[in-house]
């Protein structure tokens, strides 16, 4: 099985267990922050899911309807997370607030505050080995599903440490309106969450340039050979890019001299960077 979807399976599978721990954990403290932790957890899930579907489909090989793959299904994946997550967070805060305002925040015992906790410390243990796992093949084949889905587990790590820390100050003091205000904390890093996913997804789906390293790695390829080009096009979609350009050669060029010189260019750039379709157009020297 390939890499990305039994990765994207161990997040499944993680979260499922995670969520219900932390709704058991919730239902038994009464704690408006644990709840709102199996609620980010709950999206983190569904984002699992997207995740390992558009995995499985963003590595089809291209077809006569996407002659350019099926990368983009990565980016629109990454972008349905991003607007679950941020109206995810939108129910937290509206539930934190109503529980400040009706002064309903009490936490039911001492004993439910140490099971939380508990569940939390763990919580944020195995969300920081699977991110760890899914940065890692994120990195490895350039996936922005997999690198949106280690993201959210990576800010679930930094809340479950949050809303453990604050039942614990609640076990210290006996400050039960803290919980509520955990939550709405917890939220703030989910809304911010949410803004840098959509941010890096969306971006791709209009074809915006490749980075100015991987521009610079073309332009390298191209000048060692004292080579003119002009009207370079670069764009991505999910881990495959693109990438054309008029390169200008004397007008007595023999064909098969020119063929063989934009063979050399294509593979020297293909060694660089990786996953790029390179197609070059030439033109005579003026």
């Amino acid at each position: 099985m390939d890499e990305k979807i039994k990765t994207a399976q161990l997040s499944v599978i993680s979260n499922t267990l995670l969520i219900l721990m932390k709704v058991a954990a919730g239902l038994l403290s009464g704690s408006v922050s644990i709840i709102s932790e199996a609620i980010h957890s709950g999206m983190d899930l569904l984002a699992s899911i997207i995740a390992y579907l558009s995995v499985r489909i963003s590595d089809k090989a291209p077809d006569e309807k996407h002659p350019y793959g099926h990368g983009k299904y990565e980016n629109i994946s990454g972008v349905i997370e991003a607007i679950l997550i941020f109206f995810a967070a939108g129910w937290i805060i509206f539930q934190a607030l109503e529980k400040i305002l009706s002064k309903s925040n009490i936490i039911k015992s001492h004993e439910s505050i140490i099971v939380g906790a508990v569940v939390m410390l763990v919580s944020a243990i195995v969300n920081t080995l699977v991110s760890r796992q899914l940065y890692k093949i994120a990195k490895k084949t350039d996936s922005i599903a997999l690198e949106a889905d280690a993201l959210h587990l990576k800010t679930d790590v930094y809340t479950s440490l949050g809303v453990s820390l604050g039942l614990f100050l609640i076990w210290l003091t006996g400050w039960s309106f803290l919980d509520p205000i955990v939550a709405i904390g917890v939220a703030l890093l989910i809304l911010k969450e949410s803004y840098s996913l959509l941010n890096n997804a969306y971006s791709p789906l209009l074809d915006t340039s490749l980075s100015d390293q991987e521009i610079q790695i073309i332009r390298q390829v191209i000048s060692s050979r004292s080579l003119s080009f002009h009207d370079l096009k670069t764009r991505k979609s999910g881990q495959f890019r693109f990438a054309d350009l008029h390169l200008e050669l004397p007008a007595n060029t023999e064909l098969k001299k020119a063929h063989d010189l934009c063979d050399e260019i294509e593979n020297e750039v293909k060694q660089k960077i990786k996953n790029i379709e390179f197609n070059i157009h030439i033109e005579p020297l003026e």
